[in-house]
């Protein structure tokens, strides 16, 4: 995301790349205004024509919306806004959906200004943006799944599996089998991940060392101690890829998660739960605060965020399309590492 010109109450954007997209959506909420390129029908344009119906023409000019709500989910290409129209040459009071996608331009307006969470997560997409997205392949000898892992989640993207290999037919037929299962998925790996995408290759045992070699661009080998997507997010919350994936908000929020249940499994310096943050927070106890990006927008948590602020506390605006945002979720969607116990 790159910010284009910034007021008080306005900001103007250009989206990068899909995890554009993720911020953007919180920002489109209720009660702003968003302005960009679009297309209507002219019905004045519409008529007879010849004798036949004549449809009415699209065209393209500034339509600006007052947001009712949006649709987004994580990995997708694109993020539809719905509102009514504002600003446009014709159709004024009309719904109207802007479909967002990436190298679109963007205005968004708040007459009361942005809170200081949404400066944040704008500032943090454009920290972020084209940052490369990574491979994880996870290799068994009977099966290899791929996950792509972006700053802001994780999503299986393939699984195969083989069935029986050999296990009534003998050594030499499952050597066979392997082979041709092996091959299978490093042509369909290499036909699928772009150019120039960096690429984990784990899981326990040594299939992921048959796999490798067959499989084109930068790789790293990494040995994990399960299989599966238990295999994936090991690599990620104890940081086995290094640098690979060090740079990703996912990797950073995931580890202070598994502090934090690490804490919680020992009685240590940790709260959660507003009221359990909140008598933290009166004591001046909070260190970093771990909350859903969609919870700390509630109007609740207002108070609490301007105090971070007063007592030098660190804010992470956490996603929950991981499986560490999941539990996060579990645990009413708010953390805190305390700097003492309270």
């Amino acid at each position: 995301m790159k910010v284009l010109k910034r007021e008080f109450d306005y900001y103007k954007l250009r989206i990068d790349c899909e995890d554009d997209l993720w911020a953007l959506a919180r920002i489109c909420k209720k009660g702003r205004s968003i302005g960009m390129l679009g297309e209507r029908r002219d019905q004045t344009t519409a008529g007879q024509e010849g004798g036949r119906a004549k449809s009415a023409e699209r065209k393209k000019m500034w339509i600006k919306l007052a947001i009712e709500s949006n649709e987004f989910h994580t990995f997708s290409d694109n993020l539809r806004v719905h509102g009514i129209i504002e600003e446009a040459k014709f159709d004024h009071g009309s719904h109207h959906t802007h479909i967002i996608e990436v190298r679109d331009e963007v205005e968004i307006t708040d007459a009361g200004g942005f809170p200081s969470v949404d400066k944040d997560l704008i500032k943090q997409a454009c920290s972020d943006s084209g940052k490369a997205k990574v491979v994880i392949l996870v290799v068994e000898s009977d099966e290899v799944i791929l996950f792509e892992v972006s700053s802001r989640g994780i999503r299986e993207i393939s699984t195969w599996t083989m069935r029986g290999g050999g296990k009534y037919t003998g050594a030499k037929l499952s050597e066979g089998v392997s082979k041709m299962f092996f091959e299978k998925i490093a042509k369909e790996s290499n036909d699928s991940i772009s150019e120039g995408t960096p690429i984990v290759i784990c899981g326990p045992g040594h299939a992921r060392e048959r796999l490798a070699p067959q499989i084109n661009g930068t790789k790293k080998l990494i040995a994990t101690s399960m299989g599966g997507r238990g295999a994936a997010n090991e690599v990620i919350s104890e940081g086995l890829a290094g640098d690979i994936l060090s740079e990703h908000a996912v990797v950073k929020e995931t580890a202070l998660l598994e502090e934090a249940l690490k804490r919680i499994s020992k009685d240590e310096a940790v709260a959660y739960g507003r009221e359990m943050i909140v008598k933290a927070l009166d004591e001046g106890a909070i260190e970093t605060l771990l909350i859903s990006v969609d919870l700390v927008r509630e109007p609740v948590w207002g108070s609490v965020v301007k105090g971070l602020d007063e007592i030098g506390a660190d804010l992470i605006q956490c996603s929950t399309d991981h499986d560490a945002g999941e539990q996060l979720l579990g645990m009413g969607g708010a953390v805190a590492l305390l700097r003492f116990k309270v």
